[in-house]
């Protein structure tokens, strides 16, 4: 787990090197932000629960953090949070490959993947952006997140599949909607007071050129 989760890294340093860093290191703004952002999720990632080992449940919110800073950067967060967590003993070194790449770098595949969908084939407008791209988008993401925690488990042979649907599986209708409201309030809030926040957001795409084509 930990070779995958470092080979996902690769295609992220050329990103962070041309774009996250040289605005970073110019933008005090942006540095502000992108701590507030990072320990925002530490917290957010600490409150979590679970019955069995493994199984453990806890809010997400990697649909905004990907709308925000593009899948790469943002998973190339993930990676001092997970460390945070292991610091501060919710996390264990030997399980932060399978954090980084089950709880990070799948969830926020979904949501690139969910929101390029989106912006393909759905009408550009906020309300599509706010409700499909934020809201559903993370509804989508948290039961991801779950299934293939669930599959890993599986195949791993660490529970059997009773237990997994009795202690894991029941919690993808408790959460999706709840996960969806977290991310779709804040993707809302961000498009409408701070869209420059938002990488993935455009006004011409989404505000301009709907009203140009009305």
């Amino acid at each position: 787990m930990w070779g995958f989760a470092l080979i996902a890294l690769v295609p992220c340093i050329s990103d962070a090197r041309t774009i996250f860093i040289p605005k970073l290191k110019s933008e005090p703004s942006f540095q502000h932000l992108t701590c507030a952002v990072c320990f925002s999720l530490f917290l957010l990632w600490s409150a979590e629960a679970g019955i069995k080992p493994g199984l453990d449940i806890h809010f997400l919110a990697l649909t905004s953090l990907c709308l925000m800073y593009g899948w790469r950067v943002a998973y190339l967060l993930c990676v001092p949070i997970a460390l945070s967590l292991a610091l501060f003993g919710t996390l264990t070194l030997e399980a932060m490959g399978q954090y980084l790449l089950l709880s990070c770098l799948i969830p926020l595949l979904t949501s690139y993947v969910v929101f390029l969908l989106s912006y393909r084939y759905l009408p550009r407008n906020i309300f599509v952006y706010i409700f499909v791209a934020g809201f559903f988008n993370g509804a989508i993401t948290g039961s991801v997140h779950i299934l293939s925690t669930s599959f890993f488990h599986l195949v791993m042979d660490s529970h059997d599949w009773a237990t997994i649907v009795d202690n894991y599986l029941v919690f993808i209708v408790l959460l999706a909607f709840p996960e969806g409201l977290l991310n779709g309030m804040a993707v809302a809030v961000l498009s409408v007071f701070k869209p420059e926040w938002l990488r993935t957001f455009s006004d011409r795409d989404y505000i301009y050129n709907h009203y140009h084509k009305k």
